[in-house]
């Protein structure tokens, strides 16, 4: 198999080639490094090919038997690899366990060949840091790749490997999904384990998942990567049948709420507008029922909700830095994420319990406004991707209240539905003017990803785009 034929194929696809012995799984190794060494010094996108890549362990048997798998260097880990949450704070660390998502994505069939460059402690949504430099859009490098899913977006996107691990507390799946034109889902809260040593991540907030770039591939893996084991603390209803062959049956007729105005401070771009408006046309010539919904929240209580989790978050930071024997100051952390630990050691106990209060309310004005809809169409993200140095996390453009406001407020579209719990999918379904990928979001009822996806697969058929490559792509020439 050549390159050029390698970048071709989906997950899937080249797992079906494998197991009709069309070709193995180390020469789907071969060809993933040598994408790697064609296309990774011009993203930055890989921090780490393990040097034993063509004898990680997988399963031959699985749904992705022999596909080559990169994993985002925070969230999950592997035991005995480096696991570095893009800090010098964890510089070094190698954990001893395996996560139950490695786990099931190696008996899926996964290799595991490397580690993806992410935002410090996956705070930021733009894809830079002191420590592994800037990772570029391979549709534009002048353009961020998003985060905090930054190097798995622009690995994918750019033909390493057709699949990449991903993590959402905020947006940080689907960011880099809208702007690196791929199908990037953050599952229902409790759909996939956070174990063993991370069941409630975020406080129910984040979920770890995958970036790639069909639905058969999403629906896939979320069949692997679904499960859950002793001490999760979210019970989930079960699927009726495995989210493949969810595909093979009708969306039927829903009524779904289409969001044409802005929910935050950062105004909607025109064009995305636009092209929302066209995605809500074609649903409704499917049979569906549409109509326009405004904010379901308070863009206020919204804003404190999100930077109040990082303030929650980061009470645990003291500790881990004693365990790995290193203290939290400018050497260790980016300037933000300096203020944002120091204001947090500030806050009394109750700033906890105002947090989850919060976060209650939230659920429950969502909830409410939203009841009368199967489905939710809105933008991912309010623009396409942004230059580099929009922002930066030591803070020399923009000081750091400010900063988290913006950050939030890019996000205005996603972040709350990663408070929900509800499953929402960012589908590359449009190219802007300027040549840069559009996002558009479904948003599914809770525990209900199979009607995200029936819908998901429709608009893969009535908008196609699985023929569009970006101008930096592994398989543009041999």
């Amino acid at each position: 198999m050549k390159l050029q034929e390698y970048v071709g194929y989906d997950a899937t696809g080249l797992a079906d080639l494998v197991r009709k012995g069309d070709v193995t799984a180390v020469e789907l190794i071969r060809l993933a490094q040598k994408a790697h060494d064609r296309i990774n010094p011009t993203i930055n996108a890989v921090i780490e090919l393990y040097d034993d890549a063509e004898s990680v362990p997988g399963s031959n048997d699985g749904p992705f038997a022999g596909v080559p798998f990169l994993r985002k260097d925070i969230s999950s880990t592997e035991a005995g690899r480096l696991y570095e949450c893009g800090s010098r704070l964890y510089q070094g660390y190698r954990p001893t366990v395996d996560s139950y998502f490695v786990e099931r994505a190696r008996a899926g069939g996964l290799r595991l060949i490397g580690r993806t460059t992410t935002t410090e402690l996956g705070v930021s949504g733009l894809s830079e840091t002191a420590m592994c430099g800037i990772t570029r859009n391979p549709w534009n490098l002048d353009r961020t790749a998003g985060g905090s899913s930054s190097g798995s977006g622009a690995a994918v996107a750019a033909g390493i490997v057709p699949m990449a691990s991903a993590s959402d507390g905020g947006g940080s799946t689907r960011i880099p999904a809208s702007y690196c034109g791929l199908v990037g889902l953050n599952p229902s809260r409790g759909r996939i384990s956070g174990g063993p040593n991370g069941q409630d991540p975020g406080h129910g907030i984040s979920r770890r998942f995958v970036l790639c770039r069909t639905i058969r591939d999403t629906a896939a893996a979320l069949d692997v990567l679904s499960g859950s084991y002793p001490g999760d603390p979210f019970l989930i209803p079960q699927p009726k049948r495995a989210y493949v062959e969810e595909l093979s049956h009708p969306a039927g007729r829903l009524k779904i709420g289409v969001a044409l105005s802005s929910w935050a401070e950062v105004k909607l771009d025109p064009e995305i507008r636009d092209r929302v408006a066209e995605t809500a046309k074609a649903l409704e010539d499917m049979g569906h029922a549409v109509e326009e919904i405004g904010p379901p929240f308070s863009s206020a209580e919204y804003r404190e909700l999100i930077t109040g989790s990082y303030y929650v978050g980061y009470s645990r930071l003291e500790a881990q830095a004693r365990a790995l024997g290193r203290k939290i100051d400018e050497t260790t952390l980016e300037l933000l994420n300096l203020v944002i630990y120091e204001k947090a050691k500030t806050l009394p106990l109750s700033y906890a319990e105002q947090f989850f209060e919060l976060m209650r309310k939230i659920r429950f004005d969502v909830g409410s406004a939203v009841q009368a809809y199967d489905l939710l169409l809105t933008p991912t993200m309010a623009h396409t991707a942004l230059p580099h140095n929009t922002y930066s996390m030591s803070l020399g453009n923009m000081p750091a209240e400010e900063l988290l406001t913006f950050d939030a407020a890019i996000c205005q579209y996603i972040g709350v539905f990663s408070a929900t719990g509800q499953p929402s999918i960012s589908l590359p379904l449009f190219i802007s003017a300027d040549g840069l990928p559009i996002g558009i979001q479904i948003v599914g009822r809770f525990a209900d990803e199979s009607t995200v996806l029936r819908v998901a697969r429709d608009l893969e058929q009535a908008i196609p785009w699985a023929s569009r490559q970006p101008p930096v792509f592994a398989g543009s020439s041999e």
